[in-house]
């Protein structure tokens, strides 16, 4: 890959572009669910930050707004409950001059209404669509002259397969380089999960012995207890192994699994993230014996009753969409050669895990006499809330040669950032390290598409599971 210029260098100089070197965030999708529950309220953490960005907050949709309406809409996601009369001036400057465009976002003059409200600021074009939209806005971009330095945004999934995504980033790269262009991935930007860098590189403990020769198995497990929740418009179509495991999953293996890089900067971090990608595949190269998928039926979940996914509002039974998705693959490096890696992600499930469990090897040789050593050191990181934990053999008090488990454990550290905070941060300062490469991108999707195309076939079965369990019967 060719080098990539730093983003601080990119960011400076592109400093004099805007009229007073700040930057529009323009946002396609401003009446969705994601804008609202995630975008903004990440923004607002993102302006309680010392280094707040001078942001102008520009929304549009097809659907019609007022301005006392938007704004009582932004502020309502901005705006913590504690801070209705005291709030920074930060979130003062975006309240007075965000605005919402209605318009048809894949027609050329509605885009250049959007870059004109810019005035003069470096755009950032931030798309939380669907991917067909997205195609069609890229493909009126075309017929749009956007300033030299727009920054294109792009939330999950990038393209519907492995050859539309690298279509996409055809069309993209004839709009901008790509080191202007950002695909977001949230769970890459959590604390928990960016702290799986300070273990594997800076941690002597763990460093020396994470590979095969120590680790016995790693399981990626993302549960929620959150069943449809009226997303049946975008989630039918993609289903737990597309919406998870194919846009986060993979990318937080790569974070476990990749080779150190000489540099933490964008170049050197992301081909090391390609390089082990590259290495991913399906287990045995086969997605009858390797993957699992299971949808739920009626239960209870919290307390509250849950419909079975075919009776929920919006869902076509012909989609055949799967709500749990297992698939189990194989890094095929000196590293990671022959250690099994789960990746598991389900909705409407009872008491869900969301971690990271990282099993390792019990010794082949102990001391004659000081008992049996059957429970393995097992390492656990959340992927969300919750402590990390490390279970370690140690003798018994009461019984010297007996072995016991002790676990030691405690929150990981947090930052003034929520996930989307981070993302904005990145995406406003023109830094990708976070971001995912266009490579890493095509090759999320040709890791499932076998599983894919067997589930579609029907070569795996469709097992159902209550709704508040812990999935399907057969599966324990």
């Amino acid at each position: 890959m060719a080098a990539e210029q730093h983003p601080r260098e990119r960011r400076d100089s592109a400093q004099g572009t805007g009229q007073d070197g700040g930057t529009a965030l323009i946002v396609f999708g401003a009446s969705g669910d994601l804008f609202e529950r995630l975008l903004v309220p990440g923004l607002g953490t993102l302006l309680r930050t010392e280094s707040a960005p001078s942001v102008r907050l520009i929304g549009t949709g097809r659907s019609e707004v007022s301005d006392d309406e938007w704004r009582d809409k932004v502020s309502a996601s901005l705006l913590a409950d504690d801070e209705q009369d005291a709030h920074p001036a930060a979130i003062d400057d975006v309240l007075r001059s965000t605005r919402y465009l209605q318009g048809d976002p894949t027609e050329p003059q509605h885009l250049r209404d959007l870059l004109d409200a810019a005035d003069g600021r470096t755009p950032v074009l931030y798309f939380a669509l669907p991917p067909a939209v997205v195609d069609d806005i890229v493909g009126a971009l075309e017929d749009v002259d956007l300033p030299a330095d727009t920054v294109l945004a792009f939330e999950k999934p990038f393209g519907t397969d492995a050859r539309s995504a690298a279509a996409l980033t055809e069309k993209v790269h004839a709009l901008v380089p790509e080191d202007r262009v950002h695909r977001t991935d949230h769970f890459l930007t959590r604390s928990q999960v960016r702290g799986l860098l300070g273990l594997r590189f800076a941690s002597g403990l763990l460093g020396p012995v994470w590979s095969s020769e120590h680790i016995n198995s790693v399981e990626i497990v993302y549960d929620e207890t959150l069943a449809l929740e009226g997303r049946a418009q975008y989630y039918d179509g993609a289903g737990a192994l597309v919406d998870m495991i194919q846009s986060h999953l993979l990318q937080v293996l790569a974070l476990i699994t990749m080779e150190r890089p000489d540099l933490l900067e964008p170049t050197a971090f992301r081909d090391r993230i390609s390089e082990v990608l590259a290495a991913t595949t399906i287990a045995g190269d086969d997605p009858q014996a390797s993957t699992r998928r299971g949808r739920y039926v009626a239960g209870e979940v919290e307390g509250k009753q849950v419909p079975g996914y075919l009776e929920e509002d919006g869902v076509e039974k012909d989609n055949d969409t799967e709500t749990l998705a297992v698939i189990q693959v194989a890094v095929d490096t000196d590293r990671w050669r022959g250690v099994p890696i789960l990746l598991r992600s389900g909705k409407a499930i009872g008491d869900p895990r969301q971690e990271i469990r990282v099993e390792f090897r019990v010794p082949e040789q102990t001391i004659d006499g000081l008992g049996e050593q059957t429970a393995p050191s097992v390492l656990r990181i959340p992927l969300k809330d919750g402590d990390a934990s490390l279970e370690l053999p140690i003798t018994s008090a009461d019984n010297p040669v007996r072995v016991a488990k002790l676990e030691m454990s405690g929150p990981p550290p947090s930052g003034q950032l929520d996930p989307y905070g981070a993302v904005l941060a990145g995406v406003l300062n023109d830094d990708p390290l976070f971001s995912v490469r266009e490579d890493a991108a095509v090759r999320c999707w040709e890791i499932i598409e076998p599983v894919l195309r067997a589930w579609q076939a029907g070569e795996v079965p469709m097992d159902d599971y209550p709704a508040g369990s812990a999935g399907p019967d057969s599966w324990t």
